[in-house]
């Protein structure tokens, strides 16, 4: 996650200790709870259906999972799916991981949220609901194949808020839908939400069938001058709303290079941050569940598993490099290949997604398409970083 409020604004954010925190930190875990979904989302990266899995993990071996999360030092656990909110013993799982001393997180379509469910999020002491909005009401529904999907997820975010539980929106950037960016910063500000994330699109699951759709790196430059402007303006009109990118890493450097160019002093400070994040951490500072138990390196990388926690612990399977993809996520510079091994933003970015490398290309380590920054730009004919 870039933090474009932290980084630009210089506002602080609850995750700022995650993001920018000390090496060798324990990963943030999505646990993939279901594959049931009740909306059928055209870039879905699960790839979820209707129905529940047979083989989902129980609610005893859920608890065994967040227990050993816990005891390994993970700090947070963000229960996605499918829709998480489809498990009926959801509000158990989330109440023993606060018990457990975790940090807990609900990334959901928004349409089961209503004001039981919210309250049932407060008692349960979840941290934090993320609820996907791809646009305004049509281009949302569209997205989300289910005609109301937006009045739904929008009336479950009110709910939320109303609740004391602090929910926020996530919108993922396509081609389709670019141009109402603005318009969800608009909704963001009349609905007072208080965090916003920017998500790029990853080519994986129902997403991969869609890569044509992505932004070409001209748009992807102008929707992030606009996120940033929107951000600072919100910020300089006294509104402290986070706001984030995810799942593009080359987003770092951009906002970097727009600050030395508007001759911002804390811009070398923002180049420490971003060497302090890493960038890309899949492997290391990000780990995934899927709702059978599998491990895999991220979310996205479903079709590689490290092992299952019905047969061994999370904690020793993370821990164990046997794994050859493994072994090369925990430092990725010595493998990747093309404009990302010349990059002088190496540090920076960790090598951007992987997996959009290979679902674009065949290799894995070849580099990533969605990086937009120019070959001028990451060969250094602009000021170099300065160290942190």
């Amino acid at each position: 996650m870039i933090g474009i409020s932290k980084l630009y604004c210089g506002a602080a954010g609850p995750g700022d200790v995650l993001r920018y925190g000390p090496a060798g930190k324990k990963p943030v875990v999505v646990w993939n709870c279901t594959g049931q979904c009740n909306l059928r989302c055209m870039h879905c990266y699960s790839q979820s259906t209707d129905s529940r899995g047979a083989d989902e993990l129980t609610t005893r071996e859920g608890l065994s999972l967040l227990e050993d999360l816990a005891d390994f030092g993970c700090p947070v656990v963000l229960f996605s799916g499918g829709e998480p909110l489809l498990r009926t013993d959801l509000m158990e799982l989330i109440g023993h991981a606060r018990q457990f001393g975790l940090r807990t997180v609900v990334s959901t379509n928004g349409t089961g949220l209503t004001p039981a469910v919210a309250e049932e999020f407060r008692r349960a002491g979840l941290n934090y609901a993320g609820v996907s909005l791809d646009g305004m009401a049509r281009t949302n529904d569209l997205f989300r194949g289910v005609e109301g999907a937006f009045e739904l997820a929008l009336a479950g975010i009110r709910n939320c808020l109303r609740a004391g539980v602090k929910a926020g929106l996530r919108f993922t950037i396509t081609r389709r839908n670019a141009d109402e960016a603005s318009a969800i910063f608009d909704l963001v500000r009349r609905e007072s939400i208080p965090r916003l994330c920017f998500y790029h699109l990853v080519y994986a699951g129902r997403g991969a069938a869609i890569m044509e759709d992505d932004l070409d790196h001209p748009a992807a430059r102008r929707v992030m001058d606009l996120i940033i402007d929107r951000t600072a303006a919100l910020h300089a009109q006294g509104i402290p709303t986070e706001v984030l990118t995810v799942d593009n890493h080359a987003d770092g450097p951009y906002v970097y290079l727009r600050m030395l160019r508007e001759g911002n002093p804390r811009a070398a400070d923002v180049a420490g941050l971003l060497r302090m994040n890493g960038g890309n951490s899949s492997g290391r500072g990000i780990g995934c569940v899927g709702p059978s138990g599998e491990v895999n390196p991220d979310q996205f990388w479903r079709h590689v598993s490290l092992g299952n926690v019905r047969q061994r612990r999370f904690s020793r399977i993370w821990a164990d490099t046997s794994h050859p993809l493994m072994a090369r996520l925990k430092d990725k510079r010595p493998f990747v290949k093309g404009r990302c091994a010349a990059c002088r933003f190496l540090d920076l970015c960790g090598g951007n997604l992987r997996v959009r490398a290979e679902a674009a290309t065949g290799d894995l380590w070849a580099p990533d398409p969605a990086c937009y920054l120019s070959d001028e730009e990451i060969a250094g004919d602009a000021v170099t970083p300065q160290p942190a």
